[in-house]
């Protein structure tokens, strides 16, 4: 019933900064965990961060220092602050919640260099 929407993508040059949200049409809370994956042209979607409902963050090594996620139960989304951004980051990025096996329909980032 709940579905995952993305925004927040675009263009944006080397070592700039996005945000990525993710908006459901329910309660994110009852999602319990949630996560972000991205993915680029050719290769697998990897995973980006996830934010358990409790506990700690986890970050993918190669994003970490770079990528927050956060979350906003009382607005039923999901962020990703993205700082410092590298051409390497171009990819489609998509909100999960890999409990319930829901995705979003992806975000666009492109970085230029």
């Amino acid at each position: 019933q709940v579905q995952l929407v993305e925004s927040g993508g675009g263009l944006v040059q080397a070592g700039g900064s996005l945000r990525l949200s993710c908006a459901a049409s329910g309660s994110i809370y009852s999602l319990g965990t949630m996560a972000w994956y991205r993915q680029a042209p050719g290769k697998q979607r990897e995973l980006v961060a996830i934010i358990p409902s409790g506990g700690s963050t986890n970050y993918a090594h190669s994003m970490r220092g770079r990528f927050t996620i956060s979350r906003d139960n009382a607005k039923n989304t999901v962020y990703l602050q993205m700082n410092s951004l590298k051409p390497e980051d171009t990819a489609v990025y998509y909100c999960n919640a890999p409990l319930r096996q829901l995705w979003g329909q992806g975000t666009q980032v492109t970085v230029s260099s």
